[in-house]
């Protein structure tokens, strides 16, 4: 080879090695990618070695379990739970619930009237209490899909029993399931420990879902105690009472959930997960309220899977609830005032401790309320007594510049600040006390203490029931017209103010409260009742002592 082909060589040669180390170093990827791509690459690997051990541990954990016992399916029979507080019947097909009757609650305050059931023969066919086995996104409604067989017998539990057990055990599609579930004399809680079996040689990715299901537990057209569905997970509490949503759309959270309820003011039906990421789906079909929570779960083959739950089934007792697990005392929430609605809770059962009679501690606190506002109400008061003497003032005065509304305003005003008189001091009581009506609304709305307890049982002289349920109406809307009255009483001692429009208006006023008034518990008709006498005896008091100084002056 020549000399120059040679050097034509090596040039050809160095550009080669150059496209080809700059093509690279143009198009490779970069540091950060490369980066990338390594902890990818480690993932994996872990990923692959977790893998690999957790079918070693299978495999062990296969060589070491007990053979799972022979199983023999017997006929579904219903098996009675009874407790001090309630009586609850399953049938041994999946272990549902057929029925749940409080034995401390009637549905009616009729002394013969049956004992609340929060199941519902409707409901039963929707498998209360069962379970549902997801595998690979396949559903089985075990009660439906399985054979179960069942050995033990009705329990009895009284106050000096500990827990006790049943125990039902099925197989569905080559899984072996067995419930035990744990109740408690004392409470409404309900322990669930549910193992699952894999029988057969394949593994699967599924979850095992805990379910509740009843009927409405307050009238549909109860708009003060609507039966609805909540939830509260870590960071927040939800909740829907729309049917119409419910059967369309449900009410659904996706983890993090600490408990879900069916509930209505008085009862619920909770379900409790154990897990941190348990999940929430609720709806409504037809008139049933439905709610499953579910734990994921891998079934590895020859494995048994043990996924713990709690159901709470019974009243909002606020007592028991505070004892119960997940924050569940929070299913009672009287919502923007319920730091006013439970001290006065506590106050009124405290008051109803020394007397027994719920209507009379109503009047007590209502007594209490009013003197912790009675230094206010003294000051507002005493400023309409002075309105009330300048009224021949503002009458000349609307007779002089009655076609003037601007200018009578002026005038008006500057007559007040020239007696230092507030025209507002007269609604400053009722505005600082609405929170506290409000809270007392939701306190006497949503205790359970309340449903069914009397104040007078029958109207005077005769046998018909009246006040007989403070959380219900007055049947005979007798003590909201009162509480009408007293309001149109109270309106007449109070001077009025503005023009003659207004005051129009304002004399309607006591018709509106009346019309609302008539569907309020008449506990809370009571409270308002009762707090109306005694603002206007506190007004009369007043006029007295205004008028006493009046007179030694004539004198």
């Amino acid at each position: 080879m020549e000399k120059k082909e040679q050097i034509r060589l090596v040039i050809a040669l160095v550009l080669s090695a150059i496209v080809l180390f700059g093509w690279q170093y143009i198009t490779g990827p970069s540091a950060e990618q490369k980066a990338e791509m390594a902890r990818k690459a480690a993932e994996a690997e872990q990923k692959t070695a977790a893998l690999t051990q957790k079918s070693q541990d299978a495999a062990k954990a296969a060589t070491e379990a007990a053979p799972v016992p022979e199983f023999v399916p017997t006929d579904g029979v219903s098996v009675t739970v009874d407790t001090p507080l309630y009586t609850a019947v399953f049938n041994s097909q999946g272990g549902v619930l057929e029925k749940f009757i409080l034995k401390k609650y009637r549905e009616t305050i009729e002394k013969d009237s049956p004992f609340v059931d929060l199941v519902g023969a409707d409901a039963f066919a929707k498998g209360p209490l069962g379970l549902i086995l997801t595998l690979n996104d396949k559903e089985y409604h075990t009660w439906r899909r399985g054979k179960w067989a069942f050995s033990g017998s009705d329990l009895t539990l009284t106050k000096a029993d500990g827990t006790k057990t049943l125990t039902f055990t099925g197989q569905v599609d080559g899984y072996r399931i067995e419930r035990v579930l744990t109740f408690h004399p004392d409470s409404y809680l309900i322990d669930e420990a549910a193992t699952v079996t894999n029988l057969t040689g394949t593994g699967a990715e599924g979850a095992l879902s805990f379910t509740a299901a009843a009927k409405s537990m307050s009238d549909e057209s109860d708009r003060y105690n609507p039966t609805r569905v909540v939830y509260l997970t870590k960071d927040t509490r939800k909740e829907l009472s729309d049917r119409d949503d419910l059967r369309k759309d449900g009410l659904s959270a996706p983890g993090d959930l600490k408990w879900g309820a069916i509930e209505s003011n008085y009862f619920l039906f909770a379900i409790m997960p154990r897990t941190e990421n348990a999940s929430l789906s609720a709806g409504m079909q037809g008139d049933i309220f439905r709610m499953a929570v579910s734990d994921k779960a891998t079934f590895m083959p020859n494995v048994a899977k043990t996924l713990k739950t709690s159901y709470f089934v019974g009243s909002t007792d606020r007592k028991m609830l505070a004892q119960m697990p997940n924050d569940l005392s929070d299913t009672v929430n009287f919502g923007w005032f319920d730091f006013l609605a439970k001290p006065l809770l506590v106050a009124l059962n405290f008051f109803y401790g020394y007397i027994g009679n719920y209507g009379v501690a109503i009047i007590i606190l209502t007594i209490i309320i009013k003197l912790i506002f009675w230094p206010l109400s003294q000051r507002s008061y005493a400023s309409m007594e002075k309105m009330k003497k300048l009224q021949p003032m503002v009458a000349k005065l609307r007779e002089k510049y009655g076609d003037d509304k601007q200018r009578l305003n002026q005038e008006t005003m500057a007559l007040y600040k020239t007696y230092k008189v507030n025209p507002m001091g007269g609604c400053l009581p009722m505005v600082v006390q609405i929170p506290v009506f409000f809270g007392l609304y939701k306190a006497l709305l949503g205790a359970v203490e309340l449903r069914h307890a009397p104040f007078i049982a029958h109207l005077p002289f005769t046998d018909l029931p009246w006040l007989a349920d403070l959380s219900a109406k007055d049947p005979y809307y007798i003590s909201p017209i009162i509480m009408g009255a007293s309001m149109f009483l109270q309106q007449r001692m109070t001077p009025s103010t503005g023009d003659a429009t207004q005051q129009k208006i304002m004399l309607f006023m006591p018709l509106v409260f009346t019309f609302m008034f008539l569907q309020f518990p008449s506990g809370l008709v009571i409270y308002w009742l009762f707090n109306n006498l005694l603002s206007i005896g506190q007004q009369l008091m007043i006029a007295r002592k205004s008028k006493a100084p009046a007179a030694a002056s004539n004198d």
